[in-house]
């Protein structure tokens, strides 16, 4: 089932998430759920939170990000889910490139990080993993990663940039857009009808 997607502007994107256990209700179906969702977004990563879910689990699958990156061709097989993820450890020089997010349509930013992360999580199968990323890989990653402690690609912008995008942002927040994908927006009580 395609869920709809939280824009930016609603409180669930900013609060730091909780662990869950193997008891979660239809955990399964959520992560086909979530799978579903990202595919028909055309996402390469998303977060619980990003469906309104304030729980420490994300999904990726890398192989869209191939075509920008022929030098990684293990893009095509990062297919993963990520319960209860820590980044243990970041490295190496940080480096450029232009992030996007599902919660904020329309606008990209170059976004600097660490091309090098060790992430310690449990797999769909609830098997304990620790793996050391790099590249495109760590990347989404850490933007996934970011969303479960309420941070967005955004958030490293700088003042003018964040000025610049205050418009925009503030469009996508009211829902003053049109997206190929289900959405939903935060609305303050003096809003609703």
């Amino acid at each position: 089932m395609i869920l709809p997607i939280v824009a930016f502007g609603h409180p669930v994107l900013r609060q730091k998430t909780e662990k869950i256990d193997r008891e979660y209700p239809d955990l399964e179906v959520l992560i086909e759920n979530m799978f579903e969702t990202m595919y028909h977004a055309s996402g390469v990563g998303l977060a619980a939170p990003q469906i309104g879910l304030s729980i420490r689990l994300f999904i990726v699958d890398g192989a869209p990000m191939i075509d920008r990156a022929a030098n990684e061709p293990e893009l095509k097989t990062f297919q993963q889910v990520f319960i209860n993820p820590e980044v243990i450890e970041e490295d190496g020089k940080p480096w450029a490139f232009e992030e996007g997010c599902l919660s904020i349509p329309g606008l990209r930013e170059n976004v600097n990080r660490k091309p090098l992360i060790t992430v310690r999580y449990w797999d769909r199968e609830w098997n304990e993993r620790t793996e050391l990323l790099d590249g495109l890989r760590a990347r989404i990653v850490q933007h996934e990663h970011d969303h479960l402690e309420g941070v967005l690609f955004t958030d490293y912008s700088s003042p003018l940039k964040k000025q610049l995008n205050n418009g925009k942002l503030q469009r996508i927040s009211r829902g003053d857009i049109v997206e190929d994908y289900p959405m939903t927006y935060h609305r303050t009580p003096k809003q609703k009808a």
